[in-house]
């Protein structure tokens, strides 16, 4: 990931203050102040975000972009469409496009009440271009647009989520009968029908007047149908003006190795910064406050927390007044944001919430919507450095009154978990699916391990004899060099363990995974672990323990699950209702049964 400047606060070992968090209109969204130094501008942006594996990826440009417009004196607000995110599911499945459409025009009217700026211009990326073309009419005080990277044609753009999702699906070793084919989906989000079929007969080729009078295009270089746009809009008789968007395939093309267009951000900023704004009477502020959103047996509040609220996350708890002692914890996987892969958190703590369990999901520093602390690594993944983030998470729950504490986590989040419980006696319980390691080797690149080190070799043999990786290998869509790279290192690294098996626990690496075992098993803290049955996180867990976990018997707070024809993030339902299970069933251990607690887990379940 690319490091950038922050904005701090009068302490420069501080870490910038988050966005303000806030609920409203059944959705969340997150408002950025204008700096404190400086003088307030005329002008509000509100940010249109793109749809899909695209807006996790965005998702850290739109802070980074809202950081850099508030040193500017700029207020901003970013928000979640209906059904995304960590928006209240639509009853009616998401709904159409208007209704995305009008999610935007209440948000711009709450910007504008919460900032007090009479103008506003809209900040759009691919699909999010769409919705604020579709919305300019109804917007009061709309300025000024920028669209980045435009979604132009509604149905090549479908075509091209066609193409990236079957990619995706093939990387994570989906079988056919695991994939989405009932309409538009990728990495397990869904697009409602109704939005898919009006988006299906967009063309903003055909527009007549121009959205606003000024716009900001950033083209990207090898589309040339940006370029055509720009000349569309002209043609309509707005002002407007174009600027590059190099770097954009290094965005979006993976949200773990995700490269920040710094150069972009810098053009979009002084863009807006120098808009002509006329005089205009201020309009009266309205008092920021965080909300809530009701939904169906469960309460969310959106929350800012640690020392300097930096951290950035929502409190999900049940509406009843049938509630257990036990919270859970929710720690990221990757760079992802805290509603996790296709949304599976927020599934996961409104389905506890319905059995009477508390949770808190929130981004890590540096992720998503959480400021970066300085002195961290631009890398953060696997570095000792995010405890304290665990650390902020747990003081604020025990601020909260809740009783014990339960952490889950997935992949690097697992890692996490695992490493905060030996450090902090406050952890209960911890629920670790698919960690790659128990220890990260000192000098290991993070970058190399995500973009090499993904698959076992048990997945390259069974992908090997598949149709389907013939076919991409013939057609260069697979880097056949790195892949007989990744399986050479791999036969290796399983070599070298052969011959080092019955001294494993002796060497550095197997001593210290041995002793962190043995200290959460003198404090009698349950440790449950799940694995995908073809992941790569098995190949350390079985050195060390046997693939069964023979060799952690004497451990009786651990246990071990490995979930049949699961991928690594879980997609199948079944897979993730063992994840839950093993929730449910950890914070069962945790406290003493209770009346109708059997009746809880049921509802969870359902």
């Amino acid at each position: 990931m690319n490091s950038h400047e922050t904005p701090r606060t009068s302490d420069g070992n501080l870490p910038q203050r988050a966005a303000q968090p806030i609920a409203f209109s059944e959705t969340i969204g997150l408002f950025m102040p204008a700096g404190p130094e400086e003088t307030p501008a005329r002008l509000a942006v509100l940010f249109a975000s793109p749809w899909g594996l695209e807006e996790i990826s965005v998702r850290k440009l739109w802070r980074v972009t809202a950081e850099k417009l508030a040193a500017h004196g700029i207020p901003s607000l970013r928000f979640d469409y209906p059904g995304t995110g960590d928006a209240l599911d639509s009853p009616d499945g998401g709904g159409d496009l208007a209704t995305w459409t009008e999610s935007l025009v209440v948000a711009a009217e709450k910007l504008r009440a919460l900032s007090g700026c009479g103008r506003i211009a809209i900040v759009a990326e691919g699909f999010g271009c769409v919705i604020a073309t579709r919305a300019a009419a109804a917007l009061d005080g709309l300025e000024a647009m920028a669209f980045l990277a435009p979604v132009v044609s509604g149905r090549m753009h479908l075509r091209e989520l066609a193409l990236w999702s079957s990619v995706v699906d093939d990387n994570l070793g989906l079988a056919p009968h695991q994939r989405n084919r009932s309409g538009v989906s990728i990495g397990s989000l869904i697009m409602p029908a109704g939005v898919a079929d009006e988006l299906r007969r967009v063309n903003l080729m055909t527009l007549e007047a121009p959205p606003a009078g000024r716009i900001l295009v950033a083209a990207r270089p090898e589309r040339p149908s940006d370029g055509e746009f720009v000349a569309r809009l002209g043609a309509t008789g707005a002002d407007v003006s174009e600027c590059a968007f190099d770097g954009y395939q290094a965005l979006v093309a993976n949200p773990t190795t995700s490269v920040l267009p710094m150069a972009l951000v810098e053009d979009v900023v002084s863009w807006i910064s120098a808009l002509p704004i006329a005089p205009h009477p201020a309009l009266p502020r309205q008092a920021v406050a965080a909300g809530e959103l009701i939904g169906e047996e469960f309460i969310e509040t959106p929350m800012r927390f640690g020392a300097p609220q930096h951290l950035v996350g929502v409190l999900c708890e049940p509406s009843g007044t049938s509630r257990r002692d036990t919270v859970v914890l929710f720690l990221t996987s990757a760079y992802d944001r805290h509603s996790g892969w296709g949304r599976s958190t927020v599934g996961m703590a409104r389905r506890l919430a319905r059995a009477g369990i508390a949770s808190l999901r929130f981004d890590t520093a540096g992720v998503a919507d959480s400021a970066p602390v300085p002195g961290r690594p631009a890398q953060v993944l696997y570095h000792d450095s995010q405890i304290g983030d665990v650390t902020d998470a747990l003081d604020f729950l025990q601020s909260r009154n809740f009783g014990r504490i339960c952490v889950s986590g997935r992949c690097s989040g697992a890692y996490l978990a695992f490493r905060a419980a030996l450090q902090d006696e406050r952890i209960a319980g911890v629920i670790a699916v698919n960690p790659a390691v128990f220890r990260w080797q000192t000098g290991r690149s993070v970058d190399d391990a995500v973009v090499n080190g993904t698959r076992s070799l048990e997945d390259y043999g069974r992908r090997a004899f598949n149709r389907a990786t013939l076919k991409r290998i013939f057609s260069g869509e697979v880097d056949l060099v790195a892949a007989l790279s990744n399986i050479a290192n791999g036969l290796g690294r399983r070599l070298t363990r052969g011959v080092l098996h019955a001294i494993r626990f002796v060497l550095p690496e197997g001593r210290e995974i041995r002793q962190a075992f043995e200290t959460l098993h003198r404090r009698g803290m349950p440790l449950a672990i799940l694995y995908s049955d073809e992941d790569l996180g098995l190949e350390q867990y079985s050195y060390y323990f046997g693939r069964d976990g023979c060799s952690h018997v004497q451990w009786e707070n651990v246990s071990a699950t490995i979930i049949p024809d699961a991928d690594h993030n879980l997609t199948p339902p079944e897979a993730a209702q063992i994840y839950l299970d093993a929730v449910m069933h950890m914070v069962a251990r945790l406290e003493p049964s209770t009346p109708g607690s059997e009746d809880n887990r049921t509802a969870a379940a359902e």
